[in-house]
């Protein structure tokens, strides 16, 4: 049984503080076996975690958070980028083509971008996997919304603490039955829901300085953007 962290974000995302080597740092002192750096919209610092990780003791899963027209899809196990901007049906097909895994965020809340605002249930039911618990909701109530419909619709559940500072990684783990410790290995586990999943919530204080960092590092973006 391996304990993977799906749901990350470094300095690379928009809304993102640390380096990769912080959260590998963080996610070898939380022993956990696997880590995913999931950036908004952009994969390279994936790229570099996962050719890290063995340095840490970890599998390293290439991915990125793609926003597509309906919202948010976890891209696990790609190594080129996905663009964003496409429907939710192409950016799984892109996602697949690359032998990936096509995994639906916080599906039932529309503030961060949850895709059900967009799409409809049958529609998000060809998702290869829903994460049924994230961290960073404020109250409980969507991460069971999503927990229910996986359930029903027999679906793979992933968890995933949606870190965007290093304190946080292995918030929320999903437990994976794979047959070794590969990247190919845990997403066919996942794919085949050999899955469990455990977490706590974010504190609150934690969640409102994440959401100010990210606020502030817009800010100075734009402004940089204007002064160039």
């Amino acid at each position: 049984m391996l304990t993977v962290e799906l749901h990350t974000h470094s300095s690379l995302s928009h809304d993102g503080r640390d380096p990769v080597e912080l959260l590998l740092e963080q996610a070898r002192a939380v022993g956990l076996d696997a880590l995913a750096v999931t950036d908004h919209d952009e994969i390279e610092a994936s790229l570099r975690a996962a050719e890290l990780a063995p340095e840490y003791g970890l599998v390293g899963i290439t991915g990125m958070e793609v926003t597509c027209e309906a919202g948010h899809v976890l891209a696990l196990g790609i190594t080129e980028a996905i663009p964003p901007g496409l429907s939710f049906a192409e950016t799984l097909d892109r996602i697949r083509e690359q032998g990936g895994l096509a995994v639906v965020p916080h599906p039932f809340q529309e503030s961060r971008h949850g895709v059900l605002d967009k799409i409809s249930k049958a529609e998000l039911a060809t998702a290869d996997a829903i994460e049924v618990y994230n961290s960073r909701l404020l109250t409980g109530h969507s991460n069971r919304q999503a927990e229910r419909f996986a359930r029903r619709r027999g679906l793979p559940m992933t968890a995933g603490s949606d870190a965007h500072i290093a304190e946080m990684v292995g918030q929320a783990v999903t437990t994976v039955d794979a047959d070794e410790a590969s990247v190919a290995a845990i997403l066919d586990a996942i794919r085949e829901g050999r899955t469990t999943v455990e977490g706590e919530r974010t504190p609150w204080r934690i969640s409102f300085r994440q959401a100010a960092g990210g606020v502030k590092r817009r800010i100075t973006s734009r402004l940089n953007g204007l002064l160039e």
